[in-house]
């Protein structure tokens, strides 16, 4: 069974990242990003599904933190993000200097994607903007 920390280094790895606390953000950040454009339906239903799956791997990563952000974000609509705007919220959001945008929203995409069905997966890839969701197809 896999741990929060093997899910962290493997996207510590691929992403080329420092550290654990660097892929943690890193995932916070993308997860964030990714629920903005998701229905609140199909952010349930991965919620849902990565409890169920991968109980305290992934999961605890998925859902914000941050009470306010939650809250706003079950009242309001799916956001429409163009890809390169998903791509600026995670250099500005996630501040890791160097780190290459792209190569961490795959390695995440990647690490994410092992823990879903193949259902979820189709499911979020229909939210995930043009260059986006090609990330997440290859991951």
């Amino acid at each position: 069974m896999e741990t929060q920390q093997s899910f962290l280094e493997k996207i510590r790895a691929e992403g080329n990242l420092k550290d654990l606390k660097e892929a943690r953000h890193a995932a916070e950040v993308v997860y964030r990003t990714m629920r903005d454009v998701m229905s609140n339906e199909a952010v349930e239903h991965v919620d849902q599904e990565l409890d169920a799956n991968a109980p305290d791997v992934a999961e605890n990563l998925w859902t914000d933190t941050n009470p306010l952000v939650l809250f706003l974000s079950q009242i309001r609509p799916k956001l429409d993000i163009k890809p390169e705007n998903f791509l600026v919220r995670l250099r500005q959001e996630a501040n890791l200097p160097g780190a290459d945008a792209e190569t961490i929203i795959k390695a995440v995409f990647s690490a994410t994607k092992d823990q879903l069905s193949s259902e979820r997966i189709e499911e979020v890839a229909g939210y995930l903007p043009g260059e986006i969701n090609d990330f997440w197809r290859e991951a």
